[in-house]
């Protein structure tokens, strides 16, 4: 008897003991932590830019005709100088023709009178003509070597309309669509081009920034600051260029400065007309204090974050946020390198509740995404 008493209050004792560990398993809150790092950040300025051409050319007829010859496809990257399109060159030929002819009918008279204006000139001084009778000739030499000027003009306005009948590319480029095809008849300055061609390589993006930033952009513009975009915000793809051009002016409607940068967009990642999402990197901080931004949290009483104590138990840590850079947060005080914070299940915390750690928050590769 007194052994069955025994054990049931053994029993009793470890079923108490076990009811009260799995209470404390119960209160503990599961979270995800990471910790804080030290790392070299970036200073970036966000932005909301668009691709445009270095240069864009309407390419149009100087002269009216017939369009016999397309020597490119539409979309074709052309260089500067290759031939285009081609004009029926004939009633061109046959105008220059013509106008050279009239240059050597003129050219001949002229010289004839010229040859009468000098021995009208010998005559006079022996008086056996007058001095009427000379100057005649001499005015005739002179109208006739005017003419033969004028020839020549009309000779070198017809070489002219000839070669361009023969329509060349200005610049390198990538062409757009065609708007006249083989057969169609092509009139001079027609307000409607013959195709678009557009310079891609390199390739501008336009963008704006607020004024505030316009003495940091100053500041920091003797270097080469790096441009990134990347076509939306969740694109983790950076296609890297340059600041190129600051405006000199600030908009006062928008309270922004214009500036672009230049991108080779060799592999033709940049288009014109395309939106992206720019970053302007003024400098880099090499040694700051960073958390992923989804640890930050904000109160009555500010920012603040979890932090896991070495007991098992989280804080609230109230700090101070200097910036964020992509999937960081920049802390200026509050935190230091190494501490444990907690990245997921903050919601469910107060100050020295119990956590359990369930899982590590994966560290970004790159501040801001890979480049």
């Amino acid at each position: 008897m007194k052994l069955i008493t025994c054990v049931a209050a053994l029993s009793l004792v470890l079923a108490l003991g076990c009811s009260r560990k799995g209470a404390a398993g119960a209160n503990r809150v599961p979270v995800t932590v990471a910790h804080a790092e030290q790392r070299a950040v970036p200073f970036e300025i966000p932005a909301t830019g668009t691709a445009e051409p270095v240069q864009t050319v309407s390419v149009q007829a100087q002269v009216t005709g017939v369009l016999t010859h397309v020597t490119f496809h539409e979309g074709d990257d052309v260089t500067a100088g290759q031939v285009l399109f081609e004009i029926d060159p004939r009633p061109f030929q046959a105008a220059l023709d013509q106008a050279k002819a009239m240059l050597a009918r003129d050219l001949a008279q002229a010289q004839a009178a010229q040859l009468d204006a000098q021995r009208y000139g010998q005559l006079v001084k022996q008086d056996y003509v007058t001095q009427s009778d000379y100057e005649t000739k001499r005015a005739a030499a002179d109208g006739l070597q005017a003419t033969v000027r004028a020839d020549s003009a009309a000779v070198a306005n017809a070489a002219l309309n000839l070669e361009w009948a023969t329509i060349r590319a200005p610049i390198a480029g990538r062409t757009g669509r065609l708007l006249l095809r083989e057969g169609n008849l092509v009139r001079a300055n027609n307000p409607d081009p013959l195709v678009i061609i557009n310079q891609i390589h390199p390739i501008l993006v336009r963008f704006a920034v607020p004024e505030q930033h316009l003495a940091s952009i100053q500041r920091y513009h003797r270097n080469r600051l790096p441009v990134l975009v990347s076509p939306s915000k969740t694109d983790t793809v950076f296609t890297e260029g340059v600041l190129s051009f600051v405006d000199n002016n600030v908009d006062t409607t928008t309270g922004t400065v214009l500036l672009k940068g230049e991108f080779p967009n060799r592999d033709n990642a940049l288009w014109p007309g395309e939106f992206l999402t720019v970053r302007l990197q003024l400098y880099v901080e090499d040694s700051a204090v960073v958390v992923p931004s989804q640890a930050v949290m904000t109160g009555q009483q500010g920012t603040y974050l979890f932090v896991v104590n070495q007991d098992g138990t989280a804080r609230s840590q109230p700090v101070t946020v200097d910036r964020t850079a992509g999937a960081y947060t920049v802390i200026a005080q509050g935190v230091r390198a190494g501490e444990e914070v907690v990245t997921d299940g903050q919601l469910r915390l107060v100050s020295g509740a119990a956590v359990e750690v369930k899982g590590v928050a994966e560290a970004a590769r790159e501040l801001g995404g890979d480049k």
